[in-house]
């Protein structure tokens, strides 16, 4: 799955066009590597994104397409 697509599925991000806006601005980064908004996520994999002075970093549990608001949070877990 995209990366801008997993941030809006999984809810880190509330829009995909807010998400791809902090990929072009370097702010996502996935396993310590700069990310594109086209970037493919696989479940293990680290992601950290940059809002401000604060920083988000969560591990991949399940790549889903669709899923209820209730369950997104079982979509990656808080490192």
């Amino acid at each position: 799955m995209r990366l801008d697509k997993y941030l809006k599925v999984s809810r880190l991000i509330k829009r995909r066009t807010v998400a791809n806006e902090a990929c072009d601005a370097g702010r996502v980064s996935i396993n310590d590597k700069v990310a594109k908004a086209g970037t493919e996520v696989k479940a293990g994999d680290v992601i950290e994104i940059s809002f401000g002075t604060k920083s988000v970093k969560v591990r991949v549990t399940t790549i889903q397409e669709t899923v209820h608001k209730e369950d997104s949070k079982d979509m990656y877990e808080y490192l």
